[in-house]
């Protein structure tokens, strides 16, 4: 019946106070295009009419509510807004008087019709009913309370079935492989068939299941069936857990296996969350067995590079089996029980078998694995590091000592460790990810081993530095010469007699300098800034002091050849003076020799030149440092030689005779005899023979005559006759040697006394405790001892009279 809303009305309002029973009917249909209600009721409540209109009315009103120009609403349409008062009354429906209630025997009806529909799924025929049906079917039983007996009697039904599948996996005619198929199929099906029957008792499970926490879910139902009635069968469990065990061992033996399958069933384990307790369990200890008898057999057959490349293959192997078909719960236990068996438990065979050869080979790769493997076992990498340090002190000890006492041993120990300290550096960076530890047990090795020979390791990286300073070394550039500079300073670190390396590198220094023989002052001055950078300026202090000797004899010799030009002086010589401040040279000892009276002269002009400059000083020659260059007349031409002063005094003779024998040499120049050995030889037996001895040979000795070589050729106009940069002799090294010793004793000296003024009174043993940390050269007790009882005996401190073993300090 048509209703007009009439906006300004309040009969509306008192008609709803009035009509409180309107009740809403079950089903309304409402037509869009107006504000119409149609409703259907029974015959005999169709006369009623709240408004009492008439059909005329009725229909009048129809068409007007249906205007185009109003859509329904127009406050003359309605007739019965112009009734008597005003008023609009509403149209009361009224509900069913009595609840439809189900057929009798309803509910067995409709059970046997689901029953058949969920046989029709077990046994994989066509459902006679559509899935509409039985889905409306399940929840008009629900929807009067008969959820509780339908879910029982479809576990049954369920149950039932599924005990009828068990049968078929107790026959012992099936092979492992068929059986495991088999229960693919099996599962396969039954979860198909589970998922179809609870698309039609969706309803049931998404209602009485979800409300009741009693019962599980459809589907964990059809779960719990599958593994009751099936799987945890003792044969069939057996079986197919045994099935699986084979199936992966195959493939760990290097067979194809189906992959699918494996991976179906053990998801259909953690489905059933039997896997752990099932399947895992048995799993790992399969897997600790066959790798256990793997690695004690691998380990006596194959070379420790081989067995690692096998080790990372297994880990490899068994990752994928994670990815492919084991369930990642699994993945923590079988890393490591593949790892107890195959490393763990081999580790310091691996490390004593093969740890050595992989390192003296260089085998990078093997070592970068080996480090990768061990990193992930517990102490794998404390082992590693410990087993690395005893290598390189091993090997160290090989190029440092030398009990032979073999120079050419010696001649090659800072190349060797050079090479060797870039090889292990490589190995660090390139192998061990560049871990700290493995860097500090490095830099602790080379300490080690470098001082177990004492004093020389310091004497031959002197002597190295010295030959890649000295001009001629023509090895590498100047970028080169600085990496090279760079990597001698990481030795010289680990030196401890570092005033040794000084005392070394100070006499050869003396010698570049003096002879003019440093390749590059940048050079020289770069190495002297290491150093000072590494040792502080105390360090470095004597040596700048003789770089700034000879800044200052350069002004010195500008100024006096001014004073020379000015005075008479012989014009056939030219004299080239360093002065040299003793106190920050090397100590050599005074030569007197018979010069040539025009030498004695320059000599003595220069010294009333210096002294009227800087009164007071005193100045003493050093013959065995000069050099001089000759103009010698041969038949071939002339030319010039850049001699010793030494060599220059021998050849000055031969412009009185051709022949001399060495007596004679030696009464006329006063040379000392090793020296004049030494002087004559490097004329008469070198390179560049301006003088014949007689009789031939490379040795001079009495009796041999020297006589002058006027067919002596060269290619070049001046020769240069080495004479002072000439091998070390043996008592040089021991002089070097004893200064050194005599340093340290004045070091050890100054260090008591200054901890005795500080402390006032100690004890043997604190003293001694306190030197050892305060001394930076090693030393041993007893000299220490002797030190001490040195300066009690000159008075600067004195024994406790009580206690022996007491010191006081005298102020």
């Amino acid at each position: 019946m048509p209703l007009s809303y009439i906006s300004q009305s309040s009969g509306l309002r008192e008609d709803r106070q009035q009509n409180e029973d309107i009740v809403e009917p079950k089903k309304r249909k409402s037509s869009s295009g107006s504000n119409t209600c149609n409703s259907k009721r029974p015959k005999e409540d169709s006369p009623s009419s709240a408004a009492g209109m008439t059909d005329n009315s009725l229909d009048a009103q129809r068409k007007t509510a249906l205007g185009p120009q109003n859509n329904g609403f127009n406050r003359n349409s309605s007739h019965i807004a112009h009734t008597k008062g005003g008023s609009v009354k509403k149209l009361v429906i009224k509900n069913l008087k009595e609840k439809p209630t189900l057929p009798a025997n309803y509910q067995q009806d409709t059970w046997e019709k689901l029953k058949d529909a969920v046989n029709a799924i077990h046994t994989q025929r066509s459902i006679n009913a559509s899935l509409e049906e039985l889905y409306q079917a399940v929840e008009n039983l629900c929807s009067h309370k008969m959820s509780a007996q339908l879910y029982v009697q479809l576990k049954a039904v369920c149950e039932d079935h599924i005990r009828s599948k068990a049968n078929q996996f107790l026959e012992e005619y099936l092979h492992r492989e068929q059986f495991l198929k088999l229960m693919n199929s099996c599962w396969q099906v039954h979860c198909g068939q589970m998922t179809m029957i609870r698309s039609i008792f969706l309803f049931l499970d998404r209602t009485f299941v979800l409300q009741t926490s009693s019962v599980t879910s459809l589907w964990d139902m059809g779960l719990d069936l599958f593994r009751m009635n099936i799987v945890s069968n003792p044969v069939v469990q057996t079986r197919t857990i045994g099935g699986l065990l084979h199936l992966i061992e195959r493939e760990r033996n290097g067979e194809a296996v189906d992959r699918q399958l494996l991976k179906s069933l053990l998801r259909m384990l953690c489905d059933l969350q039997i896997y752990k307790e099932a399947f895992e369990v048995q799993f790992l200890e399969a897997t600790d067995r066959l790798y256990g008898a793997e690695g004690q057999r691998l380990m006596q057959e194959r070379e420790v590079p081989e067995y690692i490349a096998h080790v990372d293959k297994r880990l490899n192997e068994e990752s994928e089996r994670l990815l492919h078909y084991l369930d990642q719960s699994t993945r923590k236990p079988l890393i490591f029980c593949v790892e107890k068996q195959l490393i763990e438990q081999h580790l310091h065979a691996l490390l004593q078998k093969g740890l050595d050869m992989m390192l003296e080979q260089n085998r990078v790769d093997d070592l970068a694995l080996l480090y990768q493997l061990l990193s992930r076992v517990r102490d794998g990498l404390k082992e590693l590091y410990v087993a690395f340090a005893s290598y390189i002190k091993k090997t160290g000890r090989i190029f440092v000592i030398n009990n032979d006492n073999d120079p050419e041993k010696d001649k090659d120990m800072v190349q060797q460790l050079l090479d060797f300290k870039d090889k292990i550096d490589n190995i660090i960076a390139v192998c061990f990810n560049k871990n700290e530890k493995f860097i500090n047990v490095m830099k602790e090795s080379f300490e080690n081993f470098i001082n177990q020979r004492q004093n020389k390791p310091a004497e031959v990286i002197a002597k190295y530095v010295d030959s890649k300073l000295r001009a001629g070394n023509k090895e590498s550039t100047e970028e080169e010469l600085e990496r090279l500079l760079d990597k001698i300073m990481v030795l010289f670190r680990f030196i401890h007699g570092k005033d040794v390396f000084e005392a070394f590198y100070k006499k050869d220094l003396a010698k570049r300098l003096l002879v003019g023989k440093s390749a590059s002052v940048d050079a020289e001055k770069s190495m002297l800034s290491k150093l000072k950078q590494e040792c502080g300026g105390g360090f470095t202090s004597k040596l700048e002091g003789m770089f700034k000797d000879m800044e200052l004899s350069k002004d010195i010799m500008l100024a006096f050849k001014q004073h020379v030009a000015n005075t008479k002086s012989p014009d056939n010589i030219e004299l080239m003076v360093n002065v040299l401040t003793m106190g920050y040279w090397p100590t050599y000892t005074p030569m007197e020799v018979n010069l040539p009276e025009e030498m004695i002269k320059y000599q003595e002009i220069f010294s009333k030149f210096y002294h009227a400059k800087h009164s007071g000083r005193k100045l003493q020659w050093q013959p065995n440092l000069g050099h001089c260059v000759l103009k010698a007349e041969f038949d071939a031409g002339r030319k010039e030689l850049q001699v010793s002063l030494f060599q220059a005094l021998c050849l000055l003779m031969f412009n009185d005779s051709n022949e001399f024998s060495l007596e004679e040499i030696r009464e006329a120049t006063k040379v000392e005899i090793t020296e004049l050995v030494r002087t004559m030889q490097s004329l008469a037996c070198g390179k560049a023979r301006v003088l014949h001895k007689s009789p031939k040979g490379k040795d001079v000795e009495t009796g041999d005559r020297f006589i002058f070589n006027n067919e002596f050729r060269h290619k070049l106009f001046r020769i240069k006759i080495n004479q002072i940069q000439m091998k070390e002799t043996q008592e040089e090294n021991l002089n070097t040697t004893e200064r050194v010793f005599q340093d340290r004793q004045y070091q050890v000296d100054a260090a008591i006394v200054r901890i005795m003024k500080m402390r006032k009174t100690l004890t043997h043993n604190q003293l001694i405790a306190e030197l050892f940390d305060q001394l930076k050269f090693p030393v041993k007790s007893t000299d220490l001892k002797k030190r001490i009882e040195s300066l009690i005996d000159r008075d600067y401190m004195a024994r406790d009279k009580e206690t022996s073993n007491q010191y006081h300090y005298i102020a």
